[in-house]
């Protein structure tokens, strides 16, 4: 009878760690979309690029507050030691689906409290412009969403760790590989958020603001994932990084 109630416990639990993994997958899938009418001022109460509604500077405060909460956020969180220390609290598992439900909470904070600042810096009005501007906004969401499919979407987004756990399997790490895009650029994934945040046919003052803290954040957290890298992959990943330039390809080693 304890045995069966055992088997019972464990099937549930299994259960609860799948499900619990699915929820917040849709909520990253939710959060992302909104995301794309956020920068874009398209289907959205309050977007990036609404005209003032108090102060510059105390917007210009708020908004460097938010990023910076989503910043340390998604680098803390991700670095190996902070894991060593969180998994202590929290069954493995759900690691990867709690950072990515913790990311999605910080976005959906920083869409929620963000400061309008308006004033536009520069505008393209030519409706050739505007399809060439679109269009490589469009095309970063296109290499984001290939990118994490060439590395293992369902990996990145914790779901694969859960449906093993649900199988009853051990995890085990993803082996290092350098498929289609990132045999041109280290970092296809930071590519594609780069012409998301900077590809504006109207560039505002909250726009650039955005799109600057961005890049600053993306050069910083390149620093320490690849630092991680070197730790794992060793001479592997010194090599891939010697061969193949971070960003910008065919513009040599770095």
């Amino acid at each position: 009878m304890q045995q069966e109630q055992t088997v019972k416990s464990n099937f549930f639990s299994r259960i609860l760690v799948f499900s619990y993994g699915i929820i917040c997958y849709l909520i990253s899938v939710i959060t992302l979309t909104y995301g794309v009418g956020f920068l874009i001022n398209i289907g959205v109460k309050k977007s990036l690029d609404l005209q003032a509604q108090g102060s510059l500077l105390t917007a210009l405060l708020v908004d460097a507050t938010l990023l910076a909460i989503f910043a340390l956020q998604h680098s803390v969180m991700a670095r190996p030691s902070f894991k060593v220390w969180w998994t202590k609290l929290i069954p493995q598992p759900i690691e990867r689906s709690t950072y990515v439900l913790l990311s999605s909470l910080a976005l959906i904070f920083l869409f929620w409290q963000w400061q309008p600042i308006g004033i536009p810096l520069w505008t393209i009005n030519n409706l050739v412009g505007e399809i060439v501007i679109y269009s490589l906004f469009a095309l970063g969401w296109v290499i984001v969403l290939a990118s994490t499919f060439l590395i293992n979407h369902f990996d990145l987004f914790g779901l694969r760790q859960v449906y093993l756990y649900f199988q009853g399997k051990e995890y085990t790490y993803l082996p290092f590989q350098t498929p289609v895009l990132y045999n041109y650029v280290r970092h296809p994934l930071y590519v594609g958020w780069l012409l998301v945040v900077w590809m504006t046919p109207t560039m505002t003052v909250a726009h650039f603001f955005l799109a600057l803290m961005t890049t600053i954040y993306i050069l910083i957290a390149i620093q320490l994932e690849e630092k991680d890298l070197i730790d794992i992959h060793g001479e592997q990943y010194q090599t891939y990084r010697r061969k193949v330039p971070m960003l910008i390809p065919f513009l040599g080693k770095k």
